[in-house]
This record gives C-alpha cells, structure tokens and sequence, in this order.
C-alpha cells in the first residue's frame, strides 16, 4: 500500500490557503478516481482504494500543520508501513509556482509540517512539491503561504490539480521523473510547430544556394 498524505490546515478560513495546496492534491486525486469517502481516521480524514491497480491510501491530518506527524505516523503504524511507502504532497515557496519537483530524504527547508513528519518517521518518504513561489523577503512568508490563491493564479492551480490527479498511477508505479515530466507538458504544454520549425519546410527557407536549392539549415543554440 502507498501512503498518499496532503498537508493543510483544518478549518473553512484556510480552505483556499497557498498552504493548503497539499490537501487540494488529495481531494482531486480523491474525486478524479472516485474513491470512497473520506472517513475520520488516524487523527484526520482518510480515504482507501486503488489507483492503477496498486492500494493507497489517502489521507489528510486534521491535527493542524505543525502536528501532522502524528496523523501519518498513526496510519502507518495500522498499515505497517515503512517511510518508503508515504508519499506527501506540499506547498514549496522555494520553487517557482506551478513547478513540480519530487525528492526523497532531506532538510524540511522550515516547512513545519515536512519538519513533524520528519521528527515522528524519519526523512527517507517521498515528496510532492508543488511551488507556489516565494515572496521575496523573511518577513513575508507567513502572509504569503497563509493567504488565499488569486485570481491570476487560479488557471494555472486548477490545470496543476488535474495532471497531479490524472496522473498519479505514474507517481504509483515509481516512476517520479515520469510523473513530473507528464505534469509540466499538462500545465504548459509544448508550443504548436509553425513553417518556420516544420522539418518539411527547410528546403523552401532561405539559404545559401545550391544546385537543388537545399542550402545548410541555420545553426541553433
């Protein structure tokens, strides 16, 4: 069983927080594969079911951020788990916003709920960072994670939560790098080819002459 953990902050007034990005993975992950509903478990809400053919679990502690270790540490101990079969989704000021980067092991970067975690099971779990950008001072941090999604970053959060759902058996079946590769084409798919780039219009561009009119394509860097 994979352990699939969201982090948040408990409440209606937090809801569309910057820092509640890791439950709103789990809640479209939840709705996009139609599991059973959540039910009050191990100190938060928890959802189990299959993805891709393998059992997960998902699950979001309603301890409040700073505690969810606890919350993780009582699912795993039901589900004997090891750390290497939780995966947490969060918010991560440290990546540009929309960015997705997955990581094993390390520092918490003073992510308090990466850092409780950390102080009940250890450092070796996977994680989901999901960038929602930095403010650009110390000072503003909190405000920043603590404040709602705008307007302007609605389309881009939106289309993130969709890939991270559709695409979670890949993040299932091991492969991460397959997970954010399939994650960044979704939220900023590759521009459409035009004449200029379309291999079968090289011979028809300017060039250098010759006898059949092919000159030597322009060196990119």
């Amino acid at each position: 069983m994979l352990l699939l953990v969201g982090l948040g902050n408990p409440g209606s007034e937090y809801r569309d927080n910057r820092h509640n990005v890791g439950f709103m993975a789990v809640d479209a992950i939840h709705g996009h594969w139609r599991l059973p509903p959540f039910r009050k478990k191990f100190l938060g809400e928890a959802a189990e079911g299959s993805i891709g053919g393998a059992k997960v679990l998902l699950l979001k502690p309603m301890t409040y951020m700073n505690e969810s270790g606890r919350s993780v540490q009582a699912a795993m101990a039901f589900y004997k788990l090891a750390p290497g079969d939780v995966c947490v989704f969060h918010d991560e000021m440290d990546l540009e916003a929309a960015k997705v980067r997955i990581k094993t092991g390390g520092g918490h970067a003073g992510h308090n709920g990466i850092r409780d975690i950390q102080a009940h099971i250890g450092p070796d779990f996977r994680r989901v960072r999901i960038g929602v950008g930095h403010p650009g001072s110390k000072d503003r941090v909190v405000g920043h994670v603590l404040k709602d999604f705008g307007k302007a970053e609605a389309e881009w959060r939106d289309k993130l939560l969709d890939a991270l759902a559709r695409e979670v058996p890949v993040l299932v079946a091991g492969d991460d790098a397959g997970y954010m590769s399939r994650i960044a084409l979704a939220v900023k798919p590759p521009r459409p080819k035009t004449a200029s780039n379309n291999p079968e219009n090289i011979g028809s561009a300017t060039n250098n002459g010759g006898a059949d009119g092919a000159g030597t394509p322009e060196k990119k860097d």
